[in-house]
Order: structure tokens, then sequence, then C-alpha cells
């Protein structure tokens, strides 16, 4: 099978009106684009997470709609036109779209990722490049956390610079469970992973037994029928990549959650937010930076201890 792409530009106020009305009026897909991309004109559209922008579209847009090939095209973007009361129907050009085979397509954007000394992220369409690594088969789906994003990365780094065999480690905010199955590859003992989205759970799961982890899922309000080591308990281990905003709400929980003399590790901090995040948890747990990359850090502390463990060098 194959298709027709129609390009229509069109100023930034009517781009989103107009890719409803082209979906309603037949199109597969609608995808909105900078029209001066590639130019000095260009402009960068995001904000940082949770201040996204309102609107995905530029002064000067483009919308891409993908149609059937034997689609009437012109009677699609006409329709769209009337819907939306827009004063004549736009311009638009079509470009063909081959047939691909998608999913060979798709696999081959996903290649294994390496990250600290010895962790590998690998799709299960790869050969695991190093065999003798500590390797995570897992597939790029619904749910966050597969290694590419910094703030994984600085907690999957962290863990593998603190091993601690048989003590306990709690995943909170687990998407799909890569922190506590890393933490079990490191030899740590009961290990749990909570998640407010009921598909990170059965993702977790499901990636869980594919990496032949042993690890507890729940949702929050699974907590209080969890067995009573994880309903009550305290970790060894608390490590929770989320954003600024709910660790700081999370504050008084998560550091109820670490046993004294355990460890707390944040993450989806700013480095700008540390200063703040720390604050919100000092009344029960001091923390520090323990590393940063690309904006991003890693906040870290030591229950019941007065100073803050110290950062990774620079050779780490």
């Amino acid at each position: 099978m194959s298709w027709t792409e129609v390009v229509i530009e069109i100023a930034r106020d009517n781009a989103e009106a107009l890719s409803d009305a082209l979906m309603e009026a037949g199109a597969l897909s609608v995808s909105v684009e900078d029209a001066d991309e590639g130019t000095d004109q260009e402009k960068p559209l995001f904000g940082e997470p949770g201040m996204e922008p309102a609107e995905a579209a530029w002064e000067h847009s483009r919308v891409v709609a993908l149609t059937d090939v034997d689609a009437d095209q012109a009677a699609i973007v006409a329709e769209a036109a009337a819907a939306i009361k827009l004063d004549k129907v736009p311009l638009f050009t079509t470009r063909a779209v081959a047939d691909e085979d998608w999913v060979r397509l798709t696999q081959s954007q996903f290649a294994p990722i390496h990250i600290g000394k010895n962790i590998w992220v690998v799709p299960s369409w790869h050969e695991a490049p190093d065999p003798d690594g500590l390797i995570l088969e897992l597939d790029p789906g619904l749910a966050f956390g597969t290694g590419s994003h910094p703030t994984t990365r600085l907690c999957m780094e962290w863990l593998e610079a603190h091993p601690a065999p048989g003590k306990s480690v709690l995943d909170y905010g687990c998407g799909s469970g890569i922190l506590a199955m890393v933490a079990k590859k490191m030899g740590a003992g009961d290990v749990a992973g909570v998640d407010i989205d009921p598909q990170a759970i059965e993702s977790a799961k499901d990636n869980a037994q594919r990496n032949n982890c042993e690890i507890s899922y729940y949702l929050p309000d699974q907590l209080a029928t969890a067995r009573p080591e994880h309903a009550t308990g305290r970790f060894d281990t608390v490590v929770a990549n989320i954003l600024s905003s709910p660790l700081k709400l999370m504050a008084p929980m998560l550091a109820g959650r670490v046993a004294e003399g355990g460890s707390l590790i944040l993450s989806g901090v700013l480095a700008r937010q540390a200063e703040e995040v720390a604050e919100a948890y000092a009344p029960f747990i001091k923390l520090g930076v323990w590393a940063e990359q690309d904006g991003w850090v890693a906040l870290q502390g030591r229950m019941g201890s007065d100073t803050v463990p110290p950062a990774r060098s620079a050779g780490e």
C-alpha cells in the first residue's frame, strides 16, 4: 500500500484547528512542522517538563496530512477549510509516500545503549554488544525509561556505582521498571517498584519477567494490601526518577521509606532546581548533587547522616 501526503502552509492561529478538521475530513494522520525549518527564521518550540507549549504550532506552520493514495485530496482540504470557516481554501501540494517495511524501519532507529561502565540496554531484535555486560532486554514502549534520557542514565549509573548485594530497593515512579531491574541484576535482594500508571505497571512486570528479575510492582493504592515489608517497611535504597514538583510534594513520604543508614536518590531534577528540591527534603534527609548530565542532576543522601555523600568524581 502507498499513501499521499497533503502539505499546507498556514498561520499558527489556524494550524491546530485545521489539523483537527483534516482528521475529521478523512486524513489518516496529521502533523505540524515549522515551515521555516532549515532557514535563519527557524524557531525551536519546546518547554520545560510540566510547562509545555499550549499549541504545537509556529507563526509560519506547515500542516502535513497523510491520506490514502486514491483519496480526493482537494475535497479533504476543502471540507476541512469549510469546517473551520477559512475565507478560502488554502493552497496545498502533494507528495507520494512509498510503501516501506515500517517495522524494520522503526527497529533500525533503536540500537543498544551503553550506560555507565558495564550496562547495556538492548532491544529484543539486537544481539548484545558485550555478552558479559549487565544486559537489560528492553523494547521501546509506552512506559518511560529506556536509558536514553539523562535522568534515567544518572540513576542507572548511581546504582551501578553503589552495588548493595542482598539489600532492599524501592523504585518509586518505576515506569518501564528499568531502575528496579538494574538494582536486581546488581545483586539487590528484595526489590519493589511503584507507579501511578497501570500501563506502566504491566510494562514493568513484562520487562522483569523477560529479564528474569523477581520484582514486586504496585500501584500506590495497592501498597496498603502489599506484603507487610512493602506496605509499611523501609528500604535500604529508594530511587525516584520523576520531576521536581512531585518530588517536593512527596518529600515526607519518600524520606519515610528510607531505612536508617539507607540511601535516597532523586532525579528528574534540572540543575537549577536542585537547591529547592534539597530544601524540601532538608527536614528529613540531607541531599546533595551526585552528578549532572545535560542540565539534569541526580541528588543523593544518606538517612541519619549530617553530611552529604561525595559527588561523583570526574573519572568515575
